[in-house]
């Protein structure tokens, strides 16, 4: 789970760049890099850290140029050093830059391929690094001097032969133009837009629409799956359909991942989450009919649209029983189990007059780990409630992302091989509903009627691009087992003196 940014403009780019990936920053926590490009130079600058921590004045300083592209990064597979914060670089041919959201399924094959074929090293564990390569390889290959719009395509269309899985991508060629393309089943977002400057059109890729709408750019459309879009040095626009492309974006980008004010495919985010709470109380008035529920409260932040809904459909009162400590980062993507628990405690605190001698409904967007929802359960009944119901407004997150979220393996999911009913005891909820499958369909789908399939692997188990396997999952599972990741941890090393210029 990343965010991305490119933009090609009249102006420099670095505050627009740093104002982006805050905007951004819900999609990664880990790292944060910025590369702008000046008079044939790259400026670099990444470490780990929130996008607040990383990039100071001195360092905004030095990243001057009127084209850049940037990223957010929490790590699906891979250390957490610094060294494998994005975006990555290669110096030939031309000098090309790169950040990546997603994942690549077929990447151990390929970096085969680079290594033994194509006599490229990979210096990192990161499949974006990996990605870089092969671009940079395919576009060397063309043997062009100056490349045009077509040899940049027509490298795009091997890269697409090569990477399978689901990706978006901006990249950067030094003295020539950033590229932003979408995988061919357009599972990871991408967005770009434009705006008027006093010397020309300027222009802006990002993985969400609020990134673009908060500097003053206008939306024009997504990108389409397995399209390119190219700006040149002269900010000239470019695009090519690579390869053919069949939409079928990523449902956890709606049900968790992306921010409600923004609208991705067409679809608002905002919007998703009413029609989830409404078809969720429609599941409650058709199955439990002589429900008991005095109250419906949301777990803050992302389930207060669906829990809205809810409660205005079943006719109950909407109360906010949690306070959240919003310097709190998100919890099922926190490393290590004894840290999220501790977290969720220091995340939430209840409001006990909300709680004392009522039947409460407490909504959340979705159930992953069942580590949050287990202690907010605990804390209700610690308040005084009566019981406690829970409720959540996607299914039953049953099978690990490998699409780029760095979803937790299938035996650490609770609801991994458990019944509705098993779950709710493992919870300790009175009585636990899950949205169906079908009807979070029929929700997201309303709002944009020309997207008829999404990816909902996590929920059903099948996933559309890639060879995925049983032995795949089972290498998945190893490379992000909470041990695995903790050795990995332990092992990584930082040179502290690496920015001692600007430090």
């Amino acid at each position: 789970m990343c965010g991305i940014v490119g933009i090609s403009a009249t102006v420099n780019v670095n505050q627009l760049l740093f104002d982006a990936l805050t905007v951004l920053q819900h999609r990664g926590q880990d790292a944060a890099g910025m590369v702008t490009l000046e008079d044939g130079h790259f400026f670099l600058r990444k470490d780990n850290g929130l996008v607040r921590d990383v990039f100071r004045t001195r360092h905004m300083k030095k990243l001057s140029g009127k084209m850049g592209i940037a990223h957010v990064r929490y790590p699906t597979a891979g250390t957490s050093s610094s060294a494998e914060a994005q975006p990555f670089y290669v110096n030939s041919p031309y000098g090309i830059a790169l950040a990546h959201n997603g994942n690549l399924t077929n990447a151990e094959a390929i970096k085969e391929e680079l290594f033994n074929a194509d006599l490229r090293h990979i210096n990192t564990s990161s499949d974006s690094e990996i990605l870089l390569n092969v671009f940079a390889h395919e576009l060397g290959k063309l043997n062009k001097l100056t490349p045009q719009p077509e040899d940049i395509f027509a490298a795009l269309q091997q890269v697409y032969r090569r990477c399978e899985g689901g990706y978006a991508v901006v990249a950067m060629l030094n003295g020539h133009g950033v590229i932003g393309f979408r995988d061919p089943n357009g599972i990871r977002p991408l967005i770009f837009g434009k705006r008027e400057g006093e010397q020309g059109t300027e222009y802006m890729m990002a993985s969400e629409s609020v990134a673009l709408s908060a500097s003053g750019f206008e939306v024009v459309r997504d990108v389409e799956p397995g399209e390119a879009i190219y700006i040149d040095s002269k900010n000239n626009f470019h695009s090519f359909q690579c390869v053919h492309g069949v939409k079928t974006p990523c449902m956890f980008e709606y049900v968790y991942l992306a921010r409600p004010d923004s609208i991705l495919d067409g679809i608002s985010v905002y919007q998703s989450h009413q029609r989830m709470g409404q078809t969720l109380a429609n599941k409650i008035l058709r199955e439990w009919t002589d429900h008991d529920i005095d109250v419906v409260m949301p777990i803050p932040d992302t389930s207060r649209t669906s829990a809205l809904e809810i409660a205005t459909r079943l006719g109950l009162p909407y109360r906010e029983g949690f306070v959240k400590n919003r310097y709190i980062g998100r919890t099922f993507i926190m490393p290590g189990q004894e840290v999220r628990e501790k977290s969720v405690r220091q995340k939430l605190s209840a409001i006990g007059q909300e709680f004392k001698g009522k039947n409460v409904l407490l909504v959340d967007d979705s159930i992953v780990r069942g580590t949050t929802c287990q202690q907010i359960i605990d804390m209700a009944r610690d308040s005084g409630a009566k019981n406690v119901y829970f409720c959540s407004a996607a299914p039953a997150i049953r099978y690990p992302n490998v699409y780029g979220i760095d979803m937790p393996t299938s035996e650490e999911l609770i609801a991994h091989g458990r019944t509705e009913k098993e779950i709710e005891k493992e919870i300790g909820a009175d009585r636990l509903i899950f949205q169906e499958l079908d009807d979070l369909k029929k929700a997201v789908t309303s709002l944009n009627p020309a997207i008829t399939e999404f990816d909902c692997s996590v929920f059903d188990g099948h996933y559309i691009a890639g060879g995925i396997d049983r032995a795949y999952l089972d290498r998945l599972a190893e490379s992000r087992n909470e041990d695995t990741k903790a050795k990995e941890r332990g092992n990584s090393i930082i040179d502290l003196h690496n920015d001692e210029e600007v430090a």
